[in-house]
């Protein structure tokens, strides 16, 4: 009988605790390869002991609130006492856990690295120091020259690593992220959730799940929602995530007449996550730049409820060929607005809550996309 093949993953840190869609994905991805009974060990940064009924083998790296250097000395240390059979493959995401263990991976083993987004430019964006983005290209550099192959999840983030990190077309597999439709379902009504989360029920609803940070572009929607206010008053929005931007965001909101209708929930629970996409009437993904594929997206589909996203990365290529309405014209203000304006108005259609969560169903479920993931691993 041949043995079920063994494929090492390194990813960041342990999802629910830490959250964030790297974490979810590598979470997510180990899970359904293990469920089609490969051999699988995750090795990351603030895992949990192993669990004994537990179909993945975790090896914590190092725990998550210790400083850098020590993590990075740690990750090294513990890799290479680790005792384990050499892996048929390895899938490495996030360079800078992969780079401590690189040395010590096992020769003649297929490395590909998934591609979740460009760390150093995201941080430059962003405001990082010159020195600290110089040293995280450096890293990213380090390890993709160490990859054989590569999946990202969008051509947008394929184009990128393309022509930032100069590896070729040859080597990049595009293969999109998966969505949960077990966890990620209509079973609400949207009247339902709303009294579940103590949200208004007549109002207009608007939901958007984002890190406070500059390139998510919340700042442009609430301008965009006092531009549609006087057409459309009822509307209110939801805005979930934490960041440095919280205050000078809740400023901006009073400042526009807003602070009936904006409301910041700060960190939501991931287990209300989906009861919030349900009491939404529309999603809202204003992201700036550097969005390689938009989760959000699937998760509030799945849900059965409709998105509008800014045609920037790999949100695009998601709705393209579903809804093309749903995608504004540009990432500015006043393209927000119309486009919110003719949904919420019903000049433009919106999808039905069926036809969005049969969309994610048949596309990004996860079963199919981490059998493509795994052919690539294993071929």
């Amino acid at each position: 009988m041949t043995a079920s093949p063994s494929i090492l993953c390194v990813g960041n840190g342990w999802f629910p605790s830490m959250p964030g869609g790297l974490n979810r994905y590598v979470f997510e991805l180990t899970h359904h390869l293990a469920a089609q009974e490969d051999q699988i060990e995750l090795c990351g940064v603030g895992l949990p002991p192993e669990q004994p009924n537990s179909s993945i083998k975790l090896t914590n790296l190092a725990e998550d609130d210790s400083p850098l250097w020590e993590r990075l000395w740690l990750s090294r240390t513990n890799f290479w006492h680790r005792k384990t059979a050499k892996p048929d493959a390895i899938n490495l995401h996030f360079a800078l856990y992969s780079l401590p263990i690189l040395s010590s991976l096992p020769t003649g083993v297929p490395i590909t690295f998934t591609f979740h987004g460009p760390w150093a430019i995201e941080s430059a964006r962003e405001g990082a120091n010159r020195l600290g983005v110089l040293l995280k290209h450096w890293m990213e550099q380090k390890v993709y020259h160490r990859s054989d192959r590569f999946i990202v999840l969008s051509k947008a983030f394929g184009t990128i690593l393309h022509q930032q990190y100069q590896i070729p077309w040859s080597k990049i597999q595009v293969i999109p992220g998966g969505v949960d439709t077990n966890r990620f379902q209509p079973n609400l009504s949207p009247q339902q959730a709303r009294e579940q989360l103590n949200w208004p029920q007549d109002r207009v609803i608007l939901f958007t799940p984002r890190r406070l940070v500059h390139r998510m572009g919340i700042d442009i929607l609430l301008n965009a929602l006092a531009k549609i206010k006087p057409k459309i008053p009822e509307v209110w929005l939801a805005v979930a995530g934490k960041g440095p931007l919280r205050e000078s965001l809740e400023e901006q909101a009073s400042q526009l007449g807003l602070k009936d209708h904006v409301k910041f929930l700060g960190f939501l629970p991931d287990e209300q996550l989906p009861v919030a996409y349900q009491a939404a009437d529309l999603s809202v993904v204003p992201s700036q730049s550097l969005e390689g594929f938009g989760l959000i997206l699937l998760e509030s589909l799945a849900c059965g409820t409709p998105v509008l996203c800014t045609p920037v990365g790999g949100m695009p290529e998601i709705l393209a060929n579903f809804s093309p309405q749903l995608i504004t014209d540009s990432t500015d203000t006043e393209a927000i607005a119309l486009r919110l304006e003719a949904l919420l108005s019903g000049q433009l259609s919106m999808p039905s809550r069926t036809a969005c969560r049969d969309y994610a169903s048949t596309y990004f479920n996860w079963p199919k996309i981490a059998q493509q993931v795994r052919q690539v691993l294993l071929a």
